[in-house]
């Protein structure tokens, strides 16, 4: 059963909208732990189905997931969210700004 924090993770990845990120941190700070950005990726590992999970990236832009960050990229370019020369997301053009559940 997933904890509060764990429950506030979830219900903000629900609400980024098709086309934008949130960061790790991002997400940690809105939920009130600013430190808590590796707490978000742990939640995300178990992240339930319908989930957009693959909005969710670094604070620099890098995607993540060790074998699923292909599948990541594939699906963030399927949503036009721009990716720089390197590989990361273009956080400056498409950062989800949203208000915490």
């Amino acid at each position: 059963m997933a904890g509060t924090f764990t429950k506030g993770v979830y219900e903000i990845v629900e609400k980024i909208p098709h086309g934008s990120v949130a960061s790790y941190g991002q997400i940690a700070m809105m939920l009130g732990k600013p430190r808590g950005a590796r707490e978000v990726g742990w939640a995300m590992r178990n992240c339930p189905e319908g989930l957009p999970w693959w909005r969710v990236v670094m604070a620099d832009g890098s995607v993540t997931g060790g074998a699923y960050s292909e599948m990541r990229k594939t699906l963030l370019d399927e949503e036009n969210v721009p990716l720089l020369p390197d590989g990361r997301v273009d956080m400056k053009a498409c950062q989800w700004i949203g208000d915490a559940p």
